[in-house]
């Protein structure tokens, strides 16, 4: 697994939200983006980290950053996580962990004694140029928004 280094372009993408339609990173050329990963929608970590982010929207857009969310769960299930929890911003299904493997972010994972591949939580703030402003790996579920506003 290569992980992405500041001032790297960032790969690219195209996933449905979870309304169906196709959203691209390159969608967002010319603004800064919040892109990060999550192992798994309406679960307590990503819950956690999904409602930082949509109760920092107002600042994080003060700031002139976007932000969305991409998980290997399927739009609908993203769909139900988004109303449930009033989130309002794009959240994306990568369901071949195509995107996750070109950020680095699909691993080996440890839990009870079983390793298995799975979603390294993590984040990344892209300029407008496309290009990586800072990667968090394994960052914890508290500290996407914090870390993003501290940088900013």
């Amino acid at each position: 697994m290569s992980t992405l280094q500041k001032g790297q372009k960032a790969p690219d993408f195209t996933l449905p939200d979870q309304s169906g339609k196709e959203v691209s990173l390159s969608d967002y050329a010319g603004r800064k983006v919040l892109v990060y990963f999550y192992p798994k929608a309406d679960t307590p970590g990503c819950t956690t980290q999904s409602c930082a982010v949509r109760d920092a929207l107002g600042q994080l857009a003060e700031r002139g950053v976007a932000a969305i969310g991409i998980s290997p769960d399927p739009p609908d299930r993203q769909a139900k996580f988004d109303t449930k929890f009033n989130l309002g911003f794009p959240l994306l299904a990568d369901e071949h962990n195509a995107v996750a493997d070109a950020y680095g972010v699909w691993g080996e994972k440890t839990m009870y004694g079983q390793v298995y591949m799975g979603i390294i939580r993590s984040s990344f703030l892209i300029d407008e140029e496309g290009l990586v402003a800072e990667a968090w790996y394994k960052v914890s579920p508290g500290a996407t928004v914090p870390n993003v506003l501290a940088l900013l």
